[in-house]
């Protein structure tokens, strides 16, 4: 699939920029899309570069938490659930356990916690596959509900408004919470179709309804705060969780009469060859979506797209919001990017800038996600874990626009 959708980059690319040049007469898009490889190539060494760093603390923390017991202890209290979902991971495997830690670090919006736990699972699970080379229903079950991007505290997207000078910029608050909750259960479904998963299992439904009963609390909790309050909330609680997981695993690291620094240090040094690996797949992606970029064969989507909206009559106000929406699968700096031309162009609290707002809170980078998690570990064929991906980012869009005109049409 990968192999397949990588080539398929290139080749739409190519399309794109050949019909800009003999029809519209632009040659110099050729030279666009070769600057673009050599820009997105130096982009992936700076990504790495952040990568490095961030890979070797939190794998030096989490190699404390695993010898502490922590992460064992969470595998086990989620044994139940897990024995369902992912049947091929036995129980109390210290993978769940890690899935467990990446989730709620994805959920307070702690994407630099987040990714190293990922790859640590990714990487446990990747010891219970008996073809490397191909992903198991286990790490395309993670990998879909990791790249649906389940957003309870979007700290990120109120910076971004707070510097364009939105006079609220929790604003776009519940709406994130309603799209990002959407763009979860469809991918959860999704996989739960392709896979067969026993979905109405007793145990299953009772973690899902306390799950929902749980978000339906934090909503009516939250939806009663003033702006300030949220805000300050949001930014507290995502410092004070991220901080205090560092906290407890040295404590009870200590506790457990482990030697923390030397455990930190084997972690780190595990974490610097995860980093090290990753290269490779981040330049072939990322040069394949500037090639796309600079064809213009995004805004040729674009265009088409705001034809047809127009042709049925609708509003078309959302259509300028659907840029940032197309890349972000591709490229959250170019998502970011666009985000915030649209916010100074159009006003930070124009509708197009709200939906904007709430798609870069509630959708992933998919194939970024998909390029690092599965490079990773060397997994090639990817099966329906991208088509799942995909529509998860599809229902987060779609959410993301129903929403805002509920909240501000």
């Amino acid at each position: 699939m990968l192999n397949g959708l990588w080539l398929g980059f290139f080749a739409v690319g190519a399309v794109s920029a050949f019909s800009r040049w003999l029809v519209g007469g632009d040659a110099a898009v050729f030279a666009a899309m070769v600057e673009s490889l050599f820009a997105m190539a130096r982009l992936s060494v700076e990504v790495m570069v952040l990568l490095f760093g961030t890979l070797t603390l939190w794998l030096g923390f989490l190699r404390i938490a695993e010898k502490a017991g922590l992460v064992e202890l969470l595998a086990r209290l989620l044994s139940p659930l897990f024995s369902r979902l992912m049947p091929g991971v036995p129980r109390g495997h210290p993978a769940l356990g890690l899935i467990t830690l990446n989730f709620t670090a994805n959920g307070l919006g702690l994407d630099n916690a987040a990714t190293p736990i990922g790859l640590k699972a990714m990487r446990a699970l990747q010891e219970l596959n008996d073809k490397p080379d191909t992903a198991t229903n286990a790490q395309i079950l993670f990998l879909v509900l990791n790249a649906s991007s389940l957003t309870l505290l979007p700290v990120s997207i109120f910076m971004y408004r707070l510097q364009q000078g939105a006079a609220d910029p929790t604003l776009v608050f519940l709406p994130i919470l309603l799209a990002t909750s959407a763009s979860t259960l469809a991918g959860f479904l999704s996989v739960a179709f392709m896979q067969r998963l026993k979905i109405w299992d007793p145990v299953v439904l009772g973690w899902l309804g306390g799950a929902a009963l749980l978000l339906g609390g934090f909503m009516a909790t939250l939806a009663g705060m003033s702006a300030a309050a949220l805000a300050s909330l949001s930014s507290l609680l995502g410092n004070l969780v991220l901080f205090g997981l560092i906290l407890l695993f040295l404590l009870v690291g200590a506790w457990r009469r482990v030697p923390v620094y030397e455990t930190f240090v084997e972690g780190a040094k595990e974490g610097f060859e995860v980093a090290k690996n990753l290269l490779p797949y981040l330049v072939a992606m990322l040069c394949a979506v500037g090639v796309l970029r600079a064809s213009g064969a995004l805004d040729a989507a674009l265009g088409g797209i705001r034809f047809l909206v127009e042709t049925i009559g609708w509003d078309t106000r959302f259509v300028d919001a659907l840029p940032t929406a197309l890349v972000k699968p591709f490229s959250g700096s170019a998502a970011r990017a666009m985000l915030i031309e649209l916010m100074k162009t159009g006003g930070v609290d124009s509708f197009p800038a709200l939906v904007a707002a709430t798609v870069q809170g509630s959708t992933e980078t998919t194939f970024y996600v998909l390029a690092v998690y599965f490079g990773a570990v060397g997994i090639q064929r990817a099966r329906h874990a991208v088509g799942c991906a995909l529509l998860a980012d599809a229902s987060g869009v779609l959410a993301s626009i129903l929403v805002c005109y509920w909240f501000f049409g």
